[in-house]
């Protein structure tokens, strides 16, 4: 059974915020895949990651890399985990596929985007219907997390 918890995206963007994220998942001595819908959107998230601290350094590359094996994010549009994983990263609505095999599921969204925010509605009623435990942070102004559910 897997953690699930919805990340609702309101002040900072998608590219702000989940390097924040992803550095949390590192430092708790964890990797992630990160799975988008659109290419688009991993490249931009994949710039955001090399520039978004210049005092830190998040170790991820993408699908197509040459040791996709060894990085502690791995990004992509598919459904593979071949950093061994257990914690999945879902941008925007993207389908989870399988999540069995992850410990926690992260699914951020823009909730200025009303098709993207229909569509995380519809996957939070679809995964209580599931057996995992499910919670919902909303942003804060500042730009922290505040848990709702």
């Amino acid at each position: 059974m897997s953690e699930i918890a919805f990340y609702h995206l309101q002040n900072l963007g998608l590219s702000e915020a989940l390097p924040k994220l992803a550095a949390k998942i590192l430092q708790a001595g964890m990797r992630a895949v990160i799975k988008f819908g659109e290419q688009a959107t991993l490249t931009a998230v994949d710039k955001a990651l090399w520039t978004y601290d210049a005092n830190s350094f998040l170790p991820h590359d993408k699908t197509g890399c040459d040791y996709p094996e060894a990085q502690g994010l791995f990004l992509t549009t598919g459904d593979e985990n071949p950093n061994d994983a257990r914690v999945l990263l879902l941008v925007n609505g993207v389908g989870p596929g399988e999540i069995g095999g992850f410990e926690r599921v992260l699914y951020m969204f823009d909730g200025n985007d009303p098709d993207i925010t229909a569509k995380a509605r519809t996957d939070w009623k679809n995964f209580t219907d599931s057996e995992s435990k499910l919670t919902y942070w909303q942003q804060k102004d500042e730009g922290g997390w505040e848990q709702k559910a």
